[in-house]
Order: structure tokens, then sequence, then C-alpha cells
């Protein structure tokens, strides 16, 4: 063996190990955060002031057991734990596409204007007296209006990402003006109830959203996995993915899209939830390393996970009655966002003199 190849051999070998290990150490972070969904999916379905044996909650969701179980468990908890899980999975993803996309780790779907966009569509769903069984239409309306107004800049003036994230900005908080002023106006009794939905709440999920937006977020989310190869494609810069046959631009604006309609959905299911697409992408980097087609897996599993272990915690942990669970989402995900500022030196350091 000639002195070069044994050079190569011995540099090769501690690369493909540390490989390899990042490989082990996410299918196994993937199966223990499996794992812990369905344990938690058996405590919320279980769980409540009517308590059924785990075995026999398990049982009531198939149709087998007592019709009281069946009742409770398949008309009353199911609807509610899945949307957690549908939520969950569709913000998380989401938020690490846009990142991924914006190369800024504090994007998510509320930078971009998409939760403005969905309560806008919600509030003014209520402000016209129409039926609450369209405010999730409504909302995934309005995500995608709030896609369209920022696409419209990003297809016509060509933006640089950074200043795409700012228009996001600006549309947001135009939104949320439009969304405040509506509910100031309105009568007594449905300004409450705007004021919950905004907040984030999975009160009264009925099946038939449930189905819809499942179905649309399992094949949004299978459209980001099969286009994983041309995000990363587009983690090489635009120069590179040009040279490479990809247009950046066109493609990261569907990407955009794909990111705006999954946010949409997870909002027509629960309200503009936040944290979840902010924090579960950066936890999950912290874990794992960077983005593979594994990560991503545990990202929607991670998000899915803690939607629901939140909406746990509001009905029978925390003593006050009624808590939207966006509530609780907000109030972990604001330290633990300083916290990671503060680790990577984002805040400004106090000058040594």
């Amino acid at each position: 063996m000639s002195a070069d190849t044994s050079i190569h051999g011995r540099a090769g070998a501690p690369a493909s190990g540390a490989l390899a290990g990042a490989r082990r150490r996410s299918l196994l972070l993937v199966a223990g955060a499996a794992v812990l969904l369905v344990l938690m999916t058996g405590v919320a379905l279980s769980t409540g002031q009517v308590r059924i044996p785990l075995l026999d909650a398990l049982r009531a969701l198939f149709g087998f057991g007592t019709d009281g179980d069946v009742l409770v468990v398949r008309e009353f908890r199911a609807p509610r734990v899945l949307s957690a899980l549908i939520a969950g999975a569709g913000l998380a993803v989401a938020g690490s596409l846009l990142q991924r996309l914006f190369r800024n780790p504090l994007a998510s779907p509320d930078v971009i204007g998409v939760t403005g966009g969905a309560s806008f569509g919600a509030v003014l769903l209520l402000a016209t007296g129409a039926s609450q069984a369209l405010t999730p239409l409504a909302a995934l309306g309005g995500g995608l209006l709030a896609a369209a107004l920022l696409g419209a800049f990003a297809w016509r003036s060509r933006l640089a990402v950074t200043r795409l994230v700012l228009v996001g900005l600006a549309v947001q908080a135009g939104l949320a003006a439009a969304v405040n002023l509506m509910i100031v106006r309105f009568p007594a009794e449905l300004a409450g109830q705007a004021l919950q939905w905004t907040t984030g709440s999975l009160y009264g999920r009925t099946w038939p959203e449930v189905w819809a937006a499942g179905g649309a977020v399992a094949v949004a989310v299978t459209a980001v996995f099969l286009l994983n190869r041309q995000v990363a494609v587009l983690d090489l810069g635009d120069d590179s993915a040009g040279g490479l046959g990809l247009d950046p631009h066109r493609m990261r604006l569907a990407l955009l899209l794909l990111a705006v309609v999954l946010a949409s959905l997870a909002a027509a299911l629960t309200g503009p939830v936040a944290f979840v697409a902010l924090a579960v992408p950066h936890l999950v980097r912290l874990l794992a390393g960077p983005p593979t087609p594994a990560t991503l897996a545990l990202t929607a599993l991670t998000g899915a996970l803690l939607l629901l272990t939140a909406d746990h915690l509001v009905l029978h942990v925390l003593p006050v009655h009624g808590l939207p669970v966006g509530a609780v989402t907000a109030t972990l995900g604001a330290p633990w966002l300083l916290a990671l500022m503060i680790r990577q030196g984002r805040l400004p350091q106090r000058s040594s003199r």
C-alpha cells in the first residue's frame, strides 16, 4: 500500500466514522421522539374529567369497548389530540424550511406575516357574522393572502433575502394592526371569541377539520421531504445553485409558498400558536446537527410532541381554566429564546473598557 493511500485512509476513516455516528444519533433521536409521542398521545386520550385506563382508551380510539368510552375518546378527545399533532408538525416543518430559505435562525411564520394573515382571515369572518365552522377555511385564505403579498414583492423586484424578511415584518405588523382594530370594534360577545382564537386554541375541533387539515399537511410535508435535495442546493448559495441548473429565485418562491401552506393549515386548526415554528428547529439542530431527512422527521415529531404536551398542561396541570395553548407556548418560548440568543452570542456584549 502506498504512502498516499495510507494517508487518505487514515484521514477518511475519522470523517466517515463521524458521519455514521451523526446518522445513528439522528435515527435514535427520531425513534425516541416517536416513542414519547405515542406515550403522550395515550396519556392525552386517557386523561380528563372521565379517566379511562390507557389500554381501554386506545381500544376505544378504534371503536372497541363501552359506548361511553368510545364516545369520550373518539368524539371529544381524539379530534383535539390529532389537531395538536398535525398543527405542531406543520408549524415545526414550516419554521425549519423558512429558516433555511432565509438563512436566518429567527425566521418563522410570524416573521413573514403568515400568522397575521391567518388571524386576519378568521377575525374578518367573525366580523361578518358567518358560521364559525368556516373559520379554518378563512384562516387558510388569510395566510395565503399574506403569502401572495410577500410573493408579489419577491417576484417583481427579486428582493434579497434580508429585505424579504423586512417586508414580511411589515406585512405582519399591518395585518396585526387590522386584527386589533376589528376586535376593538366588535360587540363584546364576538370580541371574546376573536381574542381567544388569535391567541391560539385547540378547543372545539371536529373530525372534518382534522381530516381535511391532516391530509393536506401530510401532502405538504411529503413535498418538503421530496424537495430536500433542492433545499440543500440552495444552502450552497444562489450562484452555486444556478451553476447546478437550479433557478434559485423560482425554487425559493415555490418553497416559500409550501412553507406558507403548512403554517396556514396549522393556524387553521389552532390559531396563531407562537414559539413552535421558531424554537423547534433550533432544538433539533442543537441535538441532531445539520439538516438531513432524518432531522426533518425529528423536527416534525418534536413539533407535534411540544404542542400536544403544552395542550395537556393547559387542560390538566395548570390551575387557570380556559387558558389558550398559544399563551403557554409563548410563555415557555420567551425565556428559552432569550437563553438561546445569549448562548449564541446574538446579544450585544458589554464593552471591556
